[in-house]
């Protein structure tokens, strides 16, 4: 894609990889306009790049996407970018009863989040020359996390939604685009400082580089051989992620 003379709507860009983005793409000279529902995370990331916009999204709320695209579409009627990156990631265990109010949460906002708010502004989109919807999926599309399975779940399910909405969209002025993000050392469930997560600015700086270039899929290199999970072996790998993860858990505070 190109990654200049854009106009940029991305949601969750309060902090962490929305953040990260928001603001490397400011700094090429975008129009960035950031939504999420913490109000004072979004004044203090657009206190911090200014000429960056900000709107209160609650991304679980049809009503809420609605307004939402209608204000872009009057306001910035130049858009021509959606990055859908809002999220959550509670942990559950499929192995025992799962809260629904949770699941539920986690559905809205990481599955039907995006198809929402893509729906609410592709007309828009397509009336552009140059334009792109961006979902920011997971490696755990590929290699689920057994104590995030529904989080997994819906990462798995966005990727799969991206790949028929590119097909759908192929004689359009509309590129899809997925990033599939490792594990980067972010807020979203804690920053913990493990040296296996990869960090923020060095996520930032590759996937920046690979957005810029024709891929569809941008995934940085460490996860490469995970994407290529290979087929039928899917399950031993799966299994020994997982049972590495007990062995070596992740440090908490």
């Amino acid at each position: 894609m190109h990654l200049t003379g854009n106009t940029i709507f991305i949601t969750g860009g309060g902090s962490g990889i929305g953040r990260g983005l928001a603001e490397a793409f400011h700094k090429l000279g975008n129009k960035v306009i950031i939504a999420g529902r913490r109000k004072a995370a979004l004044e203090e990331v657009s206190k911090a790049n200014p000429g960056m916009a900000a709107l209160e999204l609650d991304i679980t709320d049809p009503n809420s996407i609605a307004a939402t695209a209608e204000t872009l579409i009057r306001d910035y009627p130049d858009l021509n970018v959606l990055i859908n990156n809002a999220g959550i990631m509670p942990f559950d265990d499929p192995a025992e009863e799962i809260d629904d109010r949770v699941a539920t949460a986690i559905i809205n906002t990481n599955l039907l989040g995006p198809i929402r708010m893509t729906s609410a502004l592709i007309a828009h989109l397509k009336s552009k020359p140059r334009a792109a919807v961006i979902h920011n999926t997971s490696v755990v599309a590929y290699l689920p996390l057994a104590a995030n399975a529904v989080y997994s779940a819906t990462k798995a399910a966005l990727h799969s939604y991206t790949l028929t909405q590119r097909f759908a969209l192929r004689e359009t002025g509309v590129k899809v685009l997925e990033i599939a993000p490792p594990w980067v050392d972010t807020d979203l469930i804690y920053k913990s400082g493990d040296p296996r997560a990869m960090p923020l600015d060095a996520f930032i700086a590759e996937t920046m580089a690979k957005l810029g270039t024709e891929a569809d899929e941008i995934y940085v290199d460490a996860i490469a051989a995970i994407r290529d999970n290979p087929g039928v072996n899917e399950h031993a790998l799966i299994n020994a992620f997982n049972q590495s993860l007990i062995d070596n858990p992740i440090p908490v505070g």
